[in-house]
């Protein structure tokens, strides 16, 4: 006789249900649950370490256990460590927790028949009209009862999410309108006058969905691996910029140190040379004097003789000499030095001031090429200059011309006689020169993309702008909060500009003279930076030579020597 099938089936019991009612889950794999569980989170092991004692633990939960009561002892029979013991995984234990744990999820992913009695067998396929699941024996006999009349799909443990629960019917459709599944007596109800499509047709939409999502998502992964290839690639040109660097700075400061030592050590030569001359006049100086003093002393005797003769006519007879003082030096016009040449160390220190001078050029003009390296081309942005201003051609000159140029409104134009560079930077570095020989007047540095254009500007960090100016052909200031007057030794010719973005720094050299001008540090960007340019009035055509954009030369292997 077939068997038959009821419109509803039986209660369905769990899937831990077995035919006599006991739990899947085996007496022996409960208890094996228990030997793999952690005394003190009470879950199964995760990275288990084992004690000195032999005791188990996850990881995490001893190191926590350890962290939290600084005594190094075992959780569970409180053995005490004299140091904190040095963990490892056990890896046995944790093959077996592994093994365990998929054997667990394997179990709980089966769905079982409906329809046995006895030992449940595993599904094949779920009915959604029948709200149950068939082995392969029942899905058999619900075929032959139902023949294609019923939808089967894969099967599924919870069903009911796929039966519409006020129809107890399918859910064949999908409400755009609500977003919410929905069966065919819902497509005549509540969402009649709805848009509803049918489930394979949205699968398929959000399939499609899904595949770009996924095509972003490995777009997104290939970007960040690129990014970090990105990452690892600076990182190394800067830790062989750092080195280069450091070797750099140990040359400059050890070519210093080399040559105070050597002024010291040809100083202290030069002293005791000077001591052993001064020694040497002191003993010629005795020996003269006591030779005096012996030509004296037989002097003084003859002298006592005569003093004391009967002999008139031998007296009168005498040598006439002997009645002189004999000719000797002047004593008294000849002084003593105590002290060292007040010159001697005078000439030494020039020399050390010229051979420090000389370093600190060389080692200025190795940070120069260094920055040269970032060299931009920057090309004057007619649309920001101001309609007084004539640029060149090429964008590479400016000076202030007498007349102000009809121009249409541009709230990019300044009103004051600037202009900016055509390209702006808000990362990296970069670098560029400017020719202001011959003028009196100027401003260069760069600015913010934000600043204000219009009316009366304070050119200052505040308001945008990091720059150095002259004034009156002689006085040079920095722009700063507040400005800062700047004691150069020479006009600079020609100023180079030097911005690092991420360092927040801008400096300004003369590359003539190898010096520098003017640092402005700490500084916070968080825009556009653009080269920034005032040629200055022309001042009754004292000032009316160009400021002129020019060509940086960089040369690498003079650089690489340099630091070599």
């Amino acid at each position: 006789m077939a068997e038959s099938f009821p419109t509803s089936p039986k209660p369905k019991r769990t899937r831990r249900d077995s035919q006599d009612g006991s739990s899947v889950l085996s007496s022996s794999s409960v208890s094996l649950t228990e030997e793999l569980q952690c005394s003190v989170c009470l879950e199964v092991f995760s990275d288990p370490v084992s004690t000195p004692c032999g005791h188990n633990f996850c990881r995490s939960c001893l190191k926590q256990y350890w962290d939290n009561s600084h005594i190094y002892s075992c959780p569970m029979c409180k053995e005490t460590f004299s140091k904190r013991p040095d963990l490892k995984i056990n890896t046995t234990l944790r093959q077996v927790v592994q093994h365990y744990k998929e054997k667990i999820n394997v179990r709980r992913s089966e769905v079982l028949c409906d329809i046995c009695d006895e030992r449940k067998l595993k599904a094949l396929k779920s009915c959604l009209m029948c709200q149950a699941s068939y082995c392969e024996t029942h899905l058999k006999l619900h075929q032959k009862l139902h023949s294609k009349k019923h939808k089967l799909m894969d099967p599924v443990e919870n069903i009911k999410d796929y039966i519409c629960q006020k129809h107890e019917r399918p859910l064949e459709f999908f409400c755009r309108d609500d977003q919410t599944c929905v069966c065919v007596f819902c497509t005549d109800g509540d969402h009649k006058n709805h848009n509803t499509v049918p489930l394979e047709e949205m699968s398929e939409e959000k399939k499609t969905q899904l595949k770009k999502t996924q095509r972003d998502v490995q777009q997104m992964i290939q970007e960040r691996i690129k990014k970090i290839q990105d990452i690892k690639h600076s990182a190394q040109l800067r830790k062989r910029s750092t080195d280069e660097e450091k070797a750099a700075s140990v040359e400059v400061f050890s070519a210093l140190i080399r040559s105070i030592e050597r002024c010291q050590t040809e100083l202290l030569e030069m002293i005791d040379e000077q001591q052993k001359a001064a020694e040497k006049q002191d003993e010629d100086l005795m020996k003269d004097l006591e030779q005096e003093i012996t030509e004296l002393k037989r002097r003084d005797s003859e002298l006592e003789q005569l003093s004391h003769t009967d002999h008139h006519l031998h007296l009168l007879q005498v040598d006439s000499s002997l009645y002189r003082p004999p000719h000797t030096k002047n004593w008294s016009e000849i002084s003593m030095k105590t002290d060292v040449s007040v010159e001697t160390l005078r000439r030494a220190l020039t020399q050390l001031q010229e051979t420090l001078d000389d370093k600190l050029n060389q080692s200025v003009l190795t940070v120069l090429r260094r920055m040269q390296q970032f060299a931009v081309d920057v090309t004057l942005d007619p649309d920001t200059a101001q309609t007084k201003l004539i640029l060149s051609e090429d964008g590479k000159q400016l000076k202030l011309g007498d007349v102000r140029h009809e121009l249409p409104y541009n709230p990019e134009r300044f009103d004051c006689a600037f202009v900016l560079g055509k390209e702006g930077f808000s990362s990296g570095r970069f670098y560029f020169e400017v020719q202001v020989r011959g003028k009196t007047d100027w401003y260069l540095g760069v600015a913010r993309e934000s600043i204000n254009r219009k009316g009366n500007i304070t050119v200052s960090p505040q308001n945008g702008f990091w720059a150095v100016i002259l004034r009156d052909e002689k006085n040079y200031k920095a722009c700063a909060d507040p400005s800062v007057s700047l004691s150069l030794r020479v006009s600079p010719q020609k100023v180079g500009v030097f911005v690092d973005y991420e360092e927040g720094l801008v400096c300004f050299y003369d590359v003539e003279n190898r010096s520098h001008i003017y640092s402005f540090t700490g500084q916070t960007f968080t825009e556009k930076l653009f080269p920034f340019f005032c040629p200055g009035l022309n001042d009754e055509g004292k000032n009316s030579d160009p400021l002129i954009i020019l060509p940086v030369h960089y040369n690498k292997l003079m650089y690489t020597h340099d630091i070599l």
